[in-house]
């Protein structure tokens, strides 16, 4: 199993910045963190969850186009860890945010989630 732990959410007023960060763990003959592209998603209330950025092993990256140019992905194997810098926020940035890992296998599918950090940007 995989377990992720978000941390470094809250309260920032608008302008401000955050750094999140996700832990990542797991047995050794089931995890291998390069094999993952790590991911943030975040949820606003009532709507979908979304993605915000994605980091391959060899540190390609994606990003939504609401957050591009402020927001930068990172990942650190040696440690198995990925941030989130967040810089500009903006009130319609408050939402929970989301680590996930998701490896393809074949026709095998793993995917894990973090347990969510909450982000609220205040105007």
């Amino acid at each position: 199993q995989v377990q992720l732990v978000e941390s470094g959410g809250g309260l920032v007023q608008a302008g401000g910045s955050l750094r999140l960060s996700c832990a990542a763990s797991g047995s050794t003959f089931r995890f291998i963190f390069n094999l993952y592209v790590m991911s943030w998603y975040r949820q606003a209330p009532g709507k979908q969850r979304e993605l915000v950025a994605a980091v391959t092993s060899d540190s390609s990256t994606n990003y939504a186009d609401s957050v591009k140019g402020r927001f930068t992905i990172s990942r650190d194997s040696a440690k198995k860890m990925v941030y989130l810098q967040m810089n500009s926020l903006n009130p319609e940035d408050t939402a929970v945010y989301y680590c996930n890992a998701l490896r393809l296998s074949g026709q095998t599918r793993y995917d894990y989630w973090g347990q969510g950090t909450q982000v609220t940007v205040s105007s």
